[in-house]
């Protein structure tokens, strides 16, 4: 029989429903580990860790900013504009001298028969730097002399509170994707990355009173 737990991570998104199943999988394993083998006592297995297995889901992250940073920035802003295209966005690319540091321009659907011109910039920097307040408040000048309704500025590394407080202080407002928001992008749309399949245990349970044919 499912139980409410199981049909509630079967009710969730794919996305959402994902990351329950991962919690839920650390959950289990971890329990096995603290009470240790069940029947008649052998070697024991060795069972990884909640903390190990958080590791190595974040394992993946900086490996894909690392291999996005050895993109070429030219590169970078290539794959910037293929993502944001994924969801929905109808983008052109610009660039070269003159661009006025906008890397792609276009539309971005608000709902079926409305939609909002958008600037978009990539700043392929180190994982590890922080964009500055001055880095988006001139990109929000030129998205704005581009008559663009919003921006968003996408980088490997992450923005500094200023950075984000100065993002919504004029417009057009500037949408920051940093690091860890361009993975979780990149892993809702499956790009470039393979995914294991993790074991939803609790979803057998409705087999378990089954009775035989």
């Amino acid at each position: 029989m499912l139980t409410a737990r199981g049909r509630t991570i079967l009710a969730l998104p794919e996305d959402k429903a994902r990351h329950e199943i991962k919690v839920l999988d650390r959950k289990v394993r971890d329990e096995r580990k603290r009470s240790g083998p069940a029947g008649p006592k052998g070697p024991a297995i060795a069972e990884p860790d909640a903390a190990e297995d958080s590791r190595d889901q974040d394992d993946w992250r900086e490996v894909l900013l690392s291999r996005l940073h050895r993109l070429t920035p030219q590169g970078f802003e290539e794959f910037v504009i293929y993502l944001l295209k994924t969801y929905g966005m109808e983008l052109e690319r610009v660039g070269g001298s003159g661009d006025e540091g906008i890397d792609g321009i276009g539309l971005a659907p608000i709902s079926p028969v409305l939609s909002s011109r958008v600037a978009v910039q990539a700043k392929r920097y180190d994982p590890t730097s922080a964009v500055g307040r001055e880095v988006v408040a001139l990109f929000q000048r030129d998205a704005a002399a581009a008559g663009a309704e919003r921006a968003v500025l996408v980088t490997l590394g992450r923005f500094t509170s200023a950075a984000r407080r100065a993002s919504t202080a004029a417009t057009p407002m500037v949408n920051l994707i940093d690091g860890d928001r361009l993975c979780e992008l990149v892993e809702q749309q499956g790009i470039g990355i393979r995914q294991a399949p993790i074991v939803l245990d609790e979803w057998f349970d409705r087999f378990d009173t089954a009775r035989p044919l």
